[in-house]
């Protein structure tokens, strides 16, 4: 099971960078570029749609970790981080829907013979746009007085 405080002692986890501007819109232009390709894929491969679904939705998500200055490269941490942290960001449907999205990009990429429910696929591909956009929101909306407390809450 993964923890926030598991998270911050892993070597690739969840680490206090510098925060940064230029590395936010760098990732949310990655976040959109992947939902175009989510969007000329999902009629021709299914697979690469839902990992370019994900990746949209994770892109605009580590956009916001740019952002307040957080790095980590495990996508699940990523994602435990908002779920814990970003609370006053995202909802606690946003973090189902990345999760589904994670859950089932997994599947896709990973398992072969497993059968991806149609009904996810599709609720994640719709989902994607509005994900990147509450990101967007999110970027513009948070100051810095809300960064430092983010901060705050992982050197505690």
């Amino acid at each position: 099971m993964v923890s926030l405080k598991w998270c911050c002692k892993q070597k690739q986890g969840i680490k206090l960078i510098e925060p940064n501007d230029n590395l936010a819109q760098g990732y949310l232009k990655m976040a959109k570029n992947s939902l175009g390709t989510m969007n000329r894929e999902k009629e021709y491969n299914l697979m690469f749609a839902i990992s370019a679904c994900y990746y949209s939705m994770y892109y605009s998500l580590y956009s916001v970790c740019m952002k307040i200055g957080v790095k980590c490269e495990i996508h699940s941490c990523t994602l435990e981080f908002m779920k814990k942290v970003l609370t006053e960001f995202y909802s606690e449907e946003d973090v189902k829907i990345i999760k589904k999205a994670f859950d089932v990009r997994n599947i896709a990429q990973y398992y072969v013979g497993k059968v991806i429910l149609k009904e996810d696929s599709d609720y994640i591909l719709r989902k994607a746009l509005s994900f990147i956009n509450k990101s967007r929101d999110v970027l513009e909306k948070i100051n810095e007085k809300d960064i430092k407390e983010l901060r705050k809450l992982l050197t505690n």
